[in-house]
């Protein structure tokens, strides 16, 4: 007799593949993007900083996480993380996401 398939939300598989590739920066970042788009920032947040702590070159976490913040209402932390974002990309040649890095920073005053 066959059981029904339960398919699984694609959170849950982001959780498993970032479980079984804690390292996997593609990952995480996906796994933060989920969370942020369910409305779940609190997960969202800690997905965010454990990518920045582990790939602190990976750019994109530092405008989106901004954002979130920004979104949120924490402004400071926002500038904060933005202004990080700003600096690693200069680091790493990334002009393009400098230049959206500092857009958004620019907004926020």
């Amino acid at each position: 007799m066959n059981t029904p398939q339960v398919s699984k939300s694609r959170r849950q598989m982001l959780e498993e593949f970032v479980a079984r590739n804690p390292a996997d920066a593609f990952g995480r970042y996906g796994l933060a993007m989920e969370c942020m788009k369910t409305g779940d920032n609190s997960a969202a947040e800690e997905n965010f900083k454990k990518l920045i702590a582990g790939h602190s070159d990976y750019v994109a976490a530092y405008f989106q996480y901004g954002q979130m913040l920004a979104k949120m209402g924490r402004i400071d932390d926002a500038r904060k993380t933005l202004t990080q974002g700003v600096s690693q990309a200069t680091e790493t040649g990334e002009e393009h996401a400098r230049s959206e890095l500092q857009a958004a920073l620019d907004e926020l005053g």
